[in-house]
């Protein structure tokens, strides 16, 4: 597992990849919420009460800061985060 480590407004926030045999598991989180990859069940993360959205198709943290947003939880989209815009982005409204 690599652990990563990104500025989002200016905090240190800690993202993470971990290989696995079909794909990796990615993700960036904050105090407030993350961004992972498709390996997110945004069923289980909307009952969880959770600050959640997803990106697909990423191999690493650099990855999915670029990627559009397909996927949100309704905390996440009632802070701002919308489908299509970027990890980073989503981000910023989650730290």
């Amino acid at each position: 597992m690599a652990q990563v480590e990104v500025e989002i407004n200016g905090k240190k926030e800690q993202g993470f990849e971990i290989p696995l045999p079909t794909a990796p598991l990615v993700g960036v989180y904050s105090s407030n919420g993350f961004v992972m990859c498709g390996y997110l069940n945004l069923s289980a993360a909307e009952k969880l009460g959770v600050s959640a959205a997803m990106v697909k198709g990423v191999k690493t943290v650099d990855d999915l800061l670029k990627a559009s947003i397909q996927g949100m939880t309704k905390k996440a989209e009632e802070k701002g985060v919308k489908i299509g815009m970027t990890g980073k982005e989503a981000l910023s409204l989650l730290s």
